[in-house]
């Protein structure tokens, strides 16, 4: 049986910036406090988001 679960493409710092109409840096900001739920990948900790 196929797993039916769909993957959700992950929205870079400026996918969220765009969205939100904000500055990339106040994205960043909300990423720090918590605000906003990020994801770090890779070796530099690159910011992705989920679109919820």
């Amino acid at each position: 049986m196929a797993n039916s679960r769909r993957i959700e493409p992950m929205l870079t710092t400026s996918d969220v910036a765009r969205l939100l109409n904000v500055h990339i840096n106040t994205v960043r900001r909300w990423s720090n406090q918590g605000t906003l739920k990020t994801y770090r990948i890779g070796a530099r900790g690159d910011r992705r988001f989920r679109r919820e």
